[in-house]
């Protein structure tokens, strides 16, 4: 599966202008909702009616939010860690990001992206060596099922336990929209803490490197150079980014298209 040069210097290009333009602090006291274990005086009152916690499942997961945050987007795409803004939560434990990374990876709905990723390569014959056909797609497809197993694992779970990390997004919720797609982007590398502080997205960038170059061990000879390290790496960073949006603004389609309706 590979990625443009033009795509990946301009997802490069983007996310250093983002990252750039505003200072982290600045970030954390004019956009991250407050989180879990903050000691910011607006976490100590109760949020309003309207941004009140969900009522949580016997099983632990939030239901549908207020605003339209579902634990599916369209019934499908998977959505289990989506926090609507101003939602306060108890800090995640160490079993609770095994069991997002297990349910992101084992649920129905995460073949889906594999069987895109997958038909995209064998159209444009990304790697020549899988052949065509049945038997070509065949290739593609656990390999790119193995890729986001391990990815999910390493972002989700084993570098925020090592680091720390809250893995769940926390909408912004309000704004335009280049504001709120910033906001998605920069959660690449900006996230928060389990004690609610803003710190370095270590899971995503640090976890997303290691999958990448676990990855190559199942891979054609051809496939493990530095170059295609780094295209798997700018690949799972953009698909992570791009999934960080969707969350975003899933509540507005989710109220404009279907009034809520999808759960």
């Amino acid at each position: 599966m590979k990625t443009s040069g033009i795509s990946l210097a301009f997802f490069l290009a983007a996310l250093l202008f983002l990252t750039t333009t505003t200072d982290a602090q600045q970030l954390a006291a004019a956009d991250l909702p407050d989180a879990p274990g903050s000691s910011s005086s607006s976490s100590l009152a109760a949020p309003p009616p309207d941004q009140q916690a969900a009522p949580v499942h016997p099983d632990g997961q939030p239901e549908a939010h207020q605003d339209g945050q579902t634990k599916r987007i369209l019934g499908i795409l998977p959505n289990f860690r989506a926090v609507s803004a101003g939602t306060h939560l108890p800090p995640q434990t160490i079993t609770d990001k095994f069991k997002d990374a297990s349910q992101d990876s084992l649920d129905y709905s995460a073949i889906f992206v594999p069987a895109a990723l997958a038909g995209i390569s064998l159209g444009t014959n990304s790697i020549p060596e899988f052949g065509t056909g049945a038997a070509g797609y065949g290739r593609y497809l656990w390999r790119a099922a193995a890729d986001q197993t391990i990815e999910n694992y390493m972002v989700e779970f084993v570098v925020p336990v090592l680091h720390h990390e809250d893995t769940r997004y926390y909408t912004l919720g309000h704004g335009g929209f280049l504001k709120r797609t910033g906001y998605a982007m920069k959660h690449v590398l900006v996230t928060q803490s389990d004690s609610g502080q803003t710190t370095f997205n270590a899971g995503e960038v640090v976890g997303a490197a290691a999958a990448s170059g676990i990855s190559g061990a199942y891979y054609p000879s051809s496939q493990r150079t530095l170059s295609q390290f780094g295209q798997r790496w700018a690949e799972n960073l953009g698909i992570d980014a791009a999934s960080f949006a969707l969350r975003e603004f899933w509540p507005d389609i989710n109220h404009a298209l279907f009034h809520g309706s999808q759960q």
